[in-house]
């Protein structure tokens, strides 16, 4: 079971210095992959695919908000997973990389609710409206917020990562609610990406093949951030832990 020390929740003792070979690997290629795939994928939405024969140009907006979206949720399950484990285990290990997975997922979720509100204002007339989909995604905000406002504010003990814990596995069942609502309840959000009927939806393999460009392209910048901001949080723990051990004399 892990204990508190000083802020550091024990069970995965840190290791300074120690970076594997496939470590070094992924920190050299990832973040060059993601940023050649974003701008891949920026220069298709806005060069290489045609417009929608409906909805004109706003709708080439979908092609990051529908990626951001699983992206998010993609994020706050593992946020849920990882919070699992860490009430199993009780290692740093899995809190650090739930908190990591919740940062992300927020920046995605944001994307989410802004990109919404710029297709919606020329399509439905109105930036916002109460819609089963967009009230059940903003609820999903609010929790991995209020999950971030705990995690800051409540300190870095192991009380409050099992409370963190416990509201980031809370959290996730509205993932499923999310995805089902536009056939439990009335909504005008759209329910089919892709149709072959009239020409409308994604139709044009063009629209396809930028769609799936772009999926790969936020699933890279997910894995990047996310790696990013984990490993941040790991150097940010073997500086504690260094820090411990030379307030109490035991230096290796």
């Amino acid at each position: 079971m892990a204990t508190e020390a000083s802020g550091v929740l024990a069970g995965e003792p840190p290791t300074p210095g120690r970076v594997s070979a496939a470590r070094r690997v992924l920190e050299l290629a990832l973040g060059p992959f993601t940023g050649l795939a974003m701008l891949t994928a920026i220069f298709m939405v806005f060069v290489y695919v045609p417009s929608d024969s409906v909805q004109g140009i706003v709708q080439r907006i979908f092609y990051f908000h529908v990626p951001a979206a699983i992206m998010a949720f993609v994020a706050f399950g593992l946020v849920a997973v990882a919070s699992a484990m860490f009430l199993w285990r009780g290692t740093r290990f899995w809190d650090r990389l739930a908190h990591s997975g919740a940062e992300v997922g927020m920046l995605f979720c944001t994307i989410v609710l802004v990109t919404g509100p710029i297709w919606a204002r020329p399509i439905w007339g109105t930036w916002w409206t109460w819609d089963a989909r967009l009230t059940t995604t903003l609820i999903l905000w609010l929790i991995y917020a209020a999950y971030l406002m705990l995690r800051e504010f409540a300190g870095s003990s192991e009380q409050a990562a099992r409370y963190a814990a416990v509201l980031g596995i809370v959290g996730s069942i509205d993932i499923p609610i999310i995805n089902r609502a536009v056939y439990w309840w009335r909504t005008i959000h759209p329910a089919v990406l892709v149709t072959r009927e009239g020409g409308s939806g994604l139709a044009d393999p063009r629209m396809k093949a930028t769609l799936w460009l772009c999926f790969l392209a936020f699933a890279a910048l997910f894995s990047w951030l996310l790696w990013v901001r984990n490993e941040n949080a790991r150097l940010r723990d073997e500086v504690e832990h260094l820090h411990q051990q030379l307030m109490t004399g035991h230096l290796e």
